[in-house]
């Protein structure tokens, strides 16, 4: 199985579109094969969930990610789990050991906008 994690540092990134880098996993049952971490192309309404499925991701993990990006997921046959905060070396190791368990996404719709581009720090904390 192929898995892609918005990756931020050595963490999962709470925005999906807007992450750094990717961190691509090859699992073969209980082992990771693989472990690569790429520069994210580019955020473009509907190009990563096609650009991930052209790679042959079936699983993407994210903090968040808005609807519509779900919904495209969905649409390419590609897993999605949100809700995740850890550190890549901790989600690795909850994947291999069959214990990931997502949650809700962590964006609310605007609050990400902008981050990873042209502003440093996100409005999620904001209420």
């Amino acid at each position: 199985m192929k898995i892609a994690i918005s990756t931020d540092g050595d963490s999962v990134s709470i925005h999906f579109g807007r992450c750094p880098t990717f961190t691509i996993l090859e699992i073969d049952g209980n082992k990771l094969v693989k472990k690569e971490v790429i520069d994210n192309p580019g955020h473009q309404p509907g190009f990563l969930p096609q650009f991930l499925h052209e790679m042959g991701v079936e699983c993407i993990i994210a903090g968040g990610m808005g609807m519509r990006a779900k919904e495209l997921f969905d649409s390419a046959g590609i897993k999605t789990i949100m809700g995740i905060t850890d550190s890549i070396d901790d989600v690795i190791s909850q994947i291999l050991k069959g214990t990931l368990r997502g949650g809700e996404s962590l964006c609310k719709p605007g609050a990400g906008k902008g981050y990873g581009l042209d502003k440093t720090t996100c409005d999620h904390n904001k209420k």
